[in-house]
Parts: C-alpha cells; sequence; structure tokens
C-alpha cells in the first residue's frame, strides 16, 4: 500500500511549484483534488495556445507533469455557492496547499483562518517566493527571480570574470525542487498531527529552497569575504574535480575528490603511465601548486578521444566520473530504464512518457496517469462528498462549478 494511501488532499494553486509537490503527494497515494475555475482552470493550461510554450500535439507537457494523478473539480471560488462548496470538502480533508497570494487568499475567503476555522485538524500549506514576513511577503516571484537570481544561486554558477551573469536556468528548474520540499514538509506535518494531535501550518519559499541549494556557499560567505568563488576552467585546484572537452566537442564531468587514491589507476586508463611519477603531479598537493599544467595535460588526453570511446575507457574507473549528457540521452540511459525513472502514460493519442518522482517505495517506481482535464471529476467527487443530483444541478445553474 502507498505509504499517503487515505490522505485528501485539496490543492488551490496553478503554475508548476506547488502543484508538483502535490503531483508527488499523489504519486505517493495520495487523493489528490484540484480545484480549478471553471472553463479556464489551472492557468499553466494556457501556455500552449499562448504560444509561450512548445505544442506537441494535444499533450501540454508543461501541464502533465506537475498535475499526473490527480482528479480536477470546477469551483468558482467567487460565488457564495462555490465558496460553501468548498468548505464542505474541506471539512473532509486532511491537507489544503495553495499559492495565492495573500490578498487573494483573504479576498476568496481561503486564508488560513479561514480554512482552519471549517476544520482545525487540516494541515494548511502554502508555497511562495519569498517567505510570510517581510515587506515582500506579497510580492509575486517565480523560480527564476526568487530562487535563482535572489538567492545567490546564479551569482554562485557564474564563472569569475564572466561578461554576464549565468542565464535563467532551465523552465521549472526551482519549481521542481522547491515542490519536493514542500511534498516533504507537508509529509512530516501529517506525521505530526498523528504523532501529537497538532496540524501544523506549513510554509516553503522559492528563496528559501534557493538558499538551501547554495548553503555552503552562504554560509561560507558568513565566514569570510568573498566567500567561495567558482574558479576558471584552468585554475580549478583539484584537476580530477573538473569538466574536459572531448574530440567531438562533448564534456566529461570529473568529480574525484579523493585524487590522490585514484591518480595511478586515472593515468594508467588514460593512457599516461608517465603523469604518476611526474614530481610535478605526484601528489595532491603538487598538483595543486602546478594546476594549470596538470589541466592542460588533461585537456589534451581528452581532446584525443571521443565521448563514446571515453565512456568505454572509464566505466570501470572507480573515481567519481560522468557525461555530461543531453535530455534526449537521458530518456535512453540504461540505469533510467533499470530503475524506472521515466513512466509511461496513456493518452488518449498514445503513450507519452513523465519523469517519476525521486522516491520510490519497496523499490517499486510510482504509476502514473494523465493530468485531469479541467472539471472532468466534478460531478464524481460532489457525490463521493455525498451531494444529490438535484443539488449538483443547483450549482450548475449557479454557475458555481463546472
Amino acid at each position: 500500500m502507498a505509504p499517503l494511501s487515505g490522505i485528501k488532499v485539496l490543492e488551490v494553486a496553478q503554475f508548476w511549484f506547488v502543484p508538483s509537490a502535490c503531483a508527488l503527494l499523489a504519486d505517493w497515494g495520495a487523493d489528490v483534488i484540484k480545484v480549478e475555475a471553471p472553463m479556464r482552470g489551472d492557468a499553466m493550461r494556457g501556455l500552449i495556445a499562448s504560444g509561450a510554450v512548445q505544442a506537441t500535439g494535444q499533450f501540454n507537457f508543461m501541464m502533465e507533469q506537475p498535475n499526473r494523478n490527480k482528479r480536477s473539480i470546477g469551483i468558482d471560488l467567487a460565488a457564495p455557492e462555490g465558496l460553501a462548496l468548498l468548505y464542505e470538502l474541506v471539512a473532509q480533508a486532511d491537507v489544503f496547499v495553495t499559492n495565492f497570494m495573500p490578498d487573494a487568499r483573504q479576498r476568496l475567503k481561503i486564508d488560513v483562518d479561514d480554512v482552519k476555522r471549517v476544520k482545525p485538524s487540516i494541515v494548511y500549506a502554502r508555497g511562495h517566493g519569498y517567505g510570510v514576513k517581510g515587506a515582500d511577503a506579497g510580492r509575486g516571484s517565480n523560480d527564476g527571480t526568487a530562487f535563482y537570481a535572489r538567492s545567490g544561486i546564479a551569482n554562485r554558477v557564474t564563472p569569475v570574470n564572466s561578461p554576464t551573469p549565468a542565464p535563467t536556468a532551465r523552465p521549472a528548474f526551482g519549481d521542481g525542487i522547491s515542490g519536493m520540499a514542500l511534498a516533504g514538509a507537508i509529509a512530516a506535518a501529517l506525521l505530526g498531527r498523528e504523532r501529537n494531535g497538532h496540524a501544523p501550518v506549513v510554509d516553503v519559499s522559492l528563496l528559501g529552497v534557493g538558499m538551501w541549494q547554495v548553503a555552503a556557499d552562504i554560509v561560507a560567505a558568513a565566514e569570510f569575504a568573498g566567500g567561495l568563488d567558482l574558479p576558471a576552467h584552468d585554475t580549478v585546484p583539484n584537476p580530477l574535480v573538473n569538466m574536459y572537452r572531448t574530440k567531438d566537442g562533448r564534456w566529461l564531468q570529473l568529480a574525484t575528490l579523493q585524487a590522490d587514491r585514484y591518480w595511478p589507476d586515472f593515468c594508467e586508463r588514460v593512457g599516461r603511465t608517465d603523469l604518476i611519477a611526474d614530481t610535478r603531479f605526484s601528489t595532491h598537493e603538487a598538483r595543486q601548486q602546478n594546476r594549470a599544467a596538470c589541466i592542460r595535460e588533461l585537456d589534451t588526453v581528452f581532446g584525443a578521444r571521443t565521448f563514446a570511446e571515453w565512456r568505454a575507457v572509464l566505466e570501470t574507473f572507480d573515481g567519481q566520473w560522468d557525461l555530461v549528457q543531453t535530455p534526449s540521452e537521458v530518456l535512453g540511459d540504461p540505469q533510467v530504464l533499470a530503475n524506472g525513472f521515466m513512466r509511461p502514460v496513456e493518452y488518449s493519442d498514445g503513450v507519452h512518457h513523465l519523469v517519476d518522482g525521486p522516491a520510490q517505495f519497496d523499490t517499486t517506481p510510482n504509476e502514473l496517469t494523465r493530468a485531469p482535464e479541467v472539471g472532468e471529476h466534478t460531478e464524481q467527487i460532489l457525490l463521493e462528498l455525498g451531494l444529490d443530483w438535484a443539488r449538483i444541478g443547483e450549482l450548475k445553474d449557479a454557475n458555481a462549478i463546472t
């Protein structure tokens, strides 16, 4: 049985960050009901229609990845009848999750006090940009701003003396990891509620998660001026922790921290046994002192063979290294296939694939279903709630539901 089987989650959220947290909860067995505005739904649904996201037929990958395994109910929360219906759902839920801005939550009467008044034992979870306190608590944000830019990540991944900061990372780059943090926090809150009876309010911010990602740099900056600079390619202190370009223009990442332990074997494998006893490179201290010369030697070594050839040469090397792969190569990676990290999902136009959540239970990949259409499960959910067809008809007539 999935670990969150029997847990009911209400999601009032849009875009990727918070919905991705709820997707993980659904992967783990929770019944996640996505509350969407009638007809329009989650704003993420409109990205393909607006041209902001490349279309692949009817498959909206930006909507599907963070919304699989959920059910959808269309409710107009601005309508009194719709809000009353939401409260009925709250009364049966374990978790309420939102990323609506503070003024919107207050206007719609779905803020903490409103929801807790209906059910004090519910876990109320918020995902936001900058935290719930301070001058920017109500400021709009996304992962490109709060997570990537303000947290220090953009600065830390930009090489020293670069004319511009490293460009904004990939779509939902900070949303996915922040969603994972929120899902874990919600699971911890549920466990705490079970153990001590207290249902806390859970808060996770993009800024906070971004800072967690570069915590080593931030803590270092607090200890000594300048913090930890990202060295240029030819100034990396340990030449076995560096990237090297192959003959065909691809890249290898070495991350062999215990360099002395692996240096002789490494030199033998790459065909440069002469470097083992070279006094400039024979110890970590020597390699560090002569780093530029050592890196030049390794640049030449790796530039002599192709990406595929190096894969074969280093396959059984015990030191830490890997290939810089493209997303297309990741799809066919034997390790990805062996562990089921990509999951097939049935759609009306055939099978598409989504990335599984990073957690598995009992070594078993999660079974995924497609994201719901707007309000696809409205009637089913209301019947489970105990409403009869007459009441459902009245709600439709009032335009309170889809």
